[in-house]
């Protein structure tokens, strides 16, 4: 089983940036418990602040993954291009956020992705991850 965790912008300053809403562990140290959790996937990590590096990699992976696990954070709300790069690929997408996006500013409420993905999961903090990837192992 092969499964990709795909994280936009700002998301490689977790547990440093706005500890109230996104806490203080980093990606990379929640990584390593996803990894030791399910020794049997072949998970990876994919992260960056460019959205056209996020669609690049979502080509890539699109047709050969089991998964894919993507948290777009501010580009949902505003990537037609990372929406239309989701309904393209074959690979299930799961849309996941940290945050209740639907507590949230009011523009947080808008998703260019929700439409083409099997599901979102939101609010659950970090743990949003790990209830994504139960899903699509189920």
């Amino acid at each position: 089983m092969k499964i990709i965790i795909i994280n936009g912008p700002n998301l490689n300053l977790l547990g440093r940036r706005e500890p109230d809403i996104y806490g203080n562990v980093t990606f990379e140290e929640y990584y390593k418990i996803l990894q030791e959790k399910f020794p049997n996937v072949e998970l990876e990590y994919f992260q960056s602040n460019i959205e056209g590096e996020i669609i690049d990699k979502l080509h890539d992976v699109g047709f050969d993954y089991n998964g894919i696990i993507l948290n777009a954070a501010a580009y949902t709300h505003t990537s037609v291009g990372i929406g239309d790069a989701v309904k393209s690929i074959q690979t299930p997408v799961i849309e996941v956020h940290i945050s209740n996006i639907y507590t949230r500013e009011k523009f947080r409420h808008q998703s260019y992705i929700a439409p083409n993905v099997m599901g979102i999961i939101a609010g659950f903090g970090m743990q949003s991850y790990e209830l994504a990837l139960l899903s699509i192992l189920e």
